[in-house]
């Protein structure tokens, strides 16, 4: 079971519909319809600096670069589980404080996290950055418990 769990103010903004898109298409593992949502030149920072999923801190631009973030880690989870607890929209930004849990091969991640969606003026995504710190995420690393 995929799930998007919206608990947050809703109140239509371009931002926050694509960061919605994204997260459902996440969910449903539409990778097509993922990339669809951002720009040629975007760029994804998930998490923001050094991390395992980018040793060199400098994220992912380009339609390659997402191409190749989606086949490397997002494919690599068998469910996601998004609930976003609260959503701050304003100027051609929406910052949704979230936690996503993570399901790959039984074991469960929790990610707490703040995600920080830029759009242009089309509403495509220009900037997605991850807020979160993978110690903390790892140090969650368990079981997962039925649905």
């Amino acid at each position: 079971m995929h799930a998007v769990n919206w608990l947050a103010p809703d109140a239509d903004h371009p931002a926050r519909r694509a960061a919605r898109a994204s997260m459902s298409a996440v969910v449903a593992g539409r990778r097509d319809d993922w990339l669809a949502l951002f720009a040629p030149d975007a760029l994804v920072e998930d998490p923001v600096g050094p991390s395992f999923l980018d040793p060199a801190g400098r994220g992912h631009r380009g339609r390659a670069a997402l191409e190749a973030f989606w086949d490397q880690f997002i494919a690599a989870v068998d469910e996601f589980r998004f609930s976003v607890a609260d959503s701050f929209a304003n100027g051609p930004c929406c910052a949704n404080v979230a936690t996503i849990t993570t399901i790959t091969n039984g074991a469960a991640m929790t990610i707490d996290c703040v995600l920080v969606y830029t759009v242009d003026d089309a509403g495509l995504i220009t900037s997605l950055r991850a807020h979160w710190e993978p110690g903390r995420a790892m140090a969650t690393l368990g079981t997962a418990a039925p649905r």
